[in-house]
């Protein structure tokens, strides 16, 4: 190999100490990852709105959707309850139809529900 062979070849190989984007692999990980699993939450989100009353429903919280797995954080042991027998009765099945897409398991969980109010501020509802 004569020298100018071993000067580009040791440019290729060498640590590149620039700057680098943050936003490049961001949009990748947004345009691949996130943006199915934010599509389907969020249509997951509508169903939610239809189907489940409305005096149960403002006291749950969609936390997560992986794997065919919902992940549902509800405020309190009595709401959990009345959403666990709903569910039970006929409107696990009726979230499936309506949303198409792989729900194979819808998980309760106890927990905090955060809301923001008027003033741009969160709130928490206990």
């Amino acid at each position: 190999m004569d020298d100018a062979q071993l000067q580009t070849i040791w440019q290729q190989r060498r640590w590149s100490w620039g700057p680098s984007h943050l936003s490049e692999p961001l949009a990748v990980l947004m345009k691949h990852s996130l943006g199915k699993k934010v599509r389907q939450l969020s249509k997951l989100a509508e169903v939610w709105d239809q189907v489940v009353p409305e005096h149960i429903a403002q006291h749950t919280a969609l936390e997560g959707f992986s794997r065919g797995v919902l992940t549902v954080t509800v405020d309190s042991a009595a709401h959990r309850f009345q959403l666990h027998t709903l569910l039970e009765g006929g409107l696990r099945q009726a979230i499936r139809e309506r949303f198409g897409g792989p729900l194979n398991k819808i998980h309760l969980v106890p927990g905090q529900i955060c809301t923001i109010d008027a003033a741009g501020s969160q709130r928490y509802d206990l």
